[in-house]
C-alpha cells in the first residue's frame, strides 16, 4: 500500500495514511460580526485557497469572541460549566455562544453550505462544501484558565477537507492550510517535525472521557514510554496537531476523536508533509488518528500497533 508525502512514494506499509506537501503559498455576539458581507446573490468561491482564507478569518473572528465572552463571563457572571456525555466532558455558555456566532457569520456568507458543529451549530446544504467546526478545543483548558485551546474551522468539499485554521485565543498564533498549499503559522512555513530515532521521540496524546476507555489507554501508553523518549498531553488536539507540523512534538496519536476535533489540524499537519493513518490498513478515524514524520511511520505505526492503541474503545 503506497502513501504519498512530498510527491515521494513511502516503503510499503499497512497503514492506510494521508498527506501532503504542496508548493509555496503565498446571538449575543452579533454587534461583533464584520459588516463586509457578500451579497447572497454572488457565487461563493469554492477554492482551497479562497476557503482556507475564509477559515482564517472567522477563527480570528471566533478567538476575539472567546476572549471577551470568558472576560464577561468570569469577570461578572461566573462561568457556568455544565457536563455532556460524561462528567469530565464538559462545555460553557462560551463554547455555544461563539459556535452560534460562527454559524450566523457562515450563514450570511455562505448560505448554501452545510455546517457540522461540536455544540449541535449542524445546517444542511445545497452546495458541495460542509464547515466543520470547533469553538473551543480544550474546553477543560479553558475552564481551569491553562491558556492551550483554540478555534478550530475546517472546510470539506465532497467530504475531503481542503482547508483549515487553527486559531489560540491566548497566544494569538494561527495556524493554516489549504490542499496542495503548504502548511503555515503566520507567514511562517511548517516543515513537520524534527528527524530523530523513535527513541528520542516527544509523543503528544490525549485520553477520551470515558473512564474505562481512559484506562486502557493509560495501559497502552506505559510499555510505549519504554521505547520513546516522553509524552505529551495537551489537551487540545488541533493544537497537538498543528504543533507536529510546527515540528513542537515528533509524534500525535489518539483514540475517540470526533471529526471536529481534527479536520483542521490534521490539514495543518499533512501539509507539513506528515503522513496520517490510523493502524491495521485503516483510514485514521475514531479507533486511531495517529500521524508522524513520513521516515519514522513504518515504526511508529507499528509500536502502536504493538501495545493495540487502536483497541482501547469497545463501540
Amino acid at each position: 500500500m503506497r502513501r504519498e508525502i512530498a510527491s515521494r512514494t513511502l516503503p510499503k506499509g499497512r497503514h492506510r495514511g494521508q498527506g501532503a506537501r504542496g508548493p509555496a503559498a503565498a446571538t449575543c455576539c452579533d454587534e461583533d460580526v464584520p459588516t463586509d458581507v457578500p451579497s447572497p446573490a454572488d457565487s461563493p468561491d469554492t477554492s482551497p485557497r479562497a476557503l482556507e482564507s475564509l477559515a482564517v478569518e472567522l477563527a480570528l473572528g471566533a478567538a476575539e469572541v472567546v476572549t471577551r465572552l470568558r472576560g464577561e463571563y468570569v469577570g461578572h457572571h461566573g462561568l457556568a460549566v455544565s457536563a455532556k456525555s460524561t462528567a469530565t466532558d464538559l462545555v460553557t455558555e462560551v463554547d455555544r455562544a461563539t459556535e452560534r456566532w460562527l454559524v450566523d457569520q457562515l450563514h450570511a456568507r455562505r448560505p448554501d453550505d452545510a455546517v457540522l458543529g461540536e455544540e449541535g451549530g449542524d445546517r444542511a446544504g445545497r452546495s458541495r462544501v460542509r464547515w466543520v467546526v470547533d469553538p473551543i478545543d480544550g474546553t477543560v483548558n479553558f475552564v481551569l484558565g491553562i491558556p492551550h485551546y483554540a478555534v478550530s474551522v475546517a472546510a470539506e468539499v465532497d467530504g475531503e477537507v481542503v482547508a483549515g485554521a487553527v486559531s489560540n485565543p491566548v497566544s494569538g498564533e494561527t495556524f493554516r492550510a489549504h490542499r496542495g498549499g503548504g502548511a503555515y503559522l503566520g507567514e511562517q512555513r511548517l516543515t513537520g517535525p524534527r528527524e530523530v530515532p523513535l527513541a528520542r521521540a516527544v509523543v503528544a496524546t490525549g485520553f477520551g472521557y470515558d473512564a474505562a476507555a481512559r484506562a486502557r489507554q493509560v495501559a497502552a501508553v506505559a510499555p510505549l514510554l519504554a521505547r520513546i523518549a516522553d509524552i505529551r498531553r495537551l489537551g487540545a488536539a488541533s493544537l497537538d496537531l498543528c504543533f507536529l507540523g510546527a515540528g513542537r512534538v515528533d509524534a500525535y496519536f489518539e483514540a475517540a476523536l470526533n471529526r471536529w476535533d481534527h479536520a483542521a489540524g490534521g490539514l495543518v499537519a499533512m501539509e507539513a508533509g506528515c503522513v496520517v493513518s490510523g493502524l491495521r490498513g485503516q483510514p485514521p478515524g475514531r479507533h486511531l488518528y495517529a500521524a508522524t514524520r513520513p521516515e519514522l511511520a513504518d515504526e511508529f505505526f507499528a509500536a502502536l500497533e504493538s501495545v493495540d492503541a487502536d483497541r482501547v474503545l469497545t463501540e
